[in-house]
């Protein structure tokens, strides 16, 4: 499995396929390039299929000092220099749709089209701030302990998905992945909380761009993607019932159909 040094940062990324299409796969907060198993196997038989972990998470290196969406988007345009060459389809869920969104706005030649998983263009909402806040205390002093591994998954899955006993052994194993978040992770849950909404930019994006949205998410709720969709001109909006946060997970079969005759249309 590849690493690539970049300017100030070693990342970890995964490259399956040999398409003309290339697809690049940008990761959630406290995840890493695996959320996207299912779709790198599946889309890597028609298309070039790229997944990198973002600094401080998964296998990339912990840099030192304070992360922010900016420092990740540099990362994300440096990486598609650097290691792919080409503009790309980028598909960011959550934290990777920030970095997509600031991506497709000031670098619009990298940006072949723009597709954006449960993710929002605003900054956290006010209400949400205590909860995460506490939580990233624990964290820092005592790492992603059960009882906080378990209220994340609260936020991440849909409450069907999670009550559901067939995804017993699924859930068991995405707890597990949280678990095995360094307590460092909290400089990246600080860059996602703490970060500015592009409200405004985001309606300078010309590329194609397709919105995808759990009708069960908590913590980008679908009106953000209607908002996104709204503010993007001719952008497409799906919304997948079943799912929360974690639609790449949760209905892995529908996301790589819409990401499939997506990617057709070009």
């Amino acid at each position: 499995m590849p690493y690539i040094q970049l300017n100030n940062v070693k990342l970890f990324y995964v490259k399956e396929g040999e398409g003309k299409e290339v697809i690049l796969f940008s990761h959630g907060l406290l995840w890493s390039h695996k959320m996207f198993e299912a779709q790198i196997k599946y889309l890597s038989k028609f298309y070039t299929v790229f997944a990198y972990d973002h600094r401080g998470q998964g296998q990339s290196e912990v840099t030192e000092g304070p992360y922010d969406m900016d420092l990740l988007t540099m990362d994300a345009l440096e990486f598609i220099e650097k290691a792919i060459g080409q503009p790309v389809h980028f598909a960011g869920l959550s934290m990777g749709g920030f970095v997509g969104m600031r991506l497709a706005a000031r670098y619009p030649d990298k940006i072949k089209s723009l597709i954006l998983l449960e993710t929002s263009a605003n900054t956290e909402p006010v209400e949400n701030l205590p909860k995460y806040k506490f939580l990233n205390g624990v964290v820092k002093w005592f790492g992603v302990i059960p009882t906080v591994a378990n209220s994340v998954m609260k936020i991440m899955f849909a409450q069907s998905w999670i009550e559901n006993p067939r995804n017993k052994a699924a859930y068991k194993r995405w707890v597990k992945e949280l678990q095995s978040n360094k307590k460092t992770i909290t400089r990246s849950v600080e860059a996602v909380i703490y970060r500015k909404g592009v409200e405004d930019e985001i309606r300078n994006i010309k590329c194609p761009t397709m919105v995808v949205v759990g009708d069960e998410d908590v913590a980008t709720k679908p009106e953000k993607a209607k908002f996104i969709q709204m503010s993007i001109p001719n952008a497409d909006l799906h919304i997948v019932p079943g799912a929360g946060h974690s639609s790449s997970i949760e209905k892995p079969d529908e996301v790589n159909r819409l990401i499939k005759e997506w990617i057709e249309a070009f």
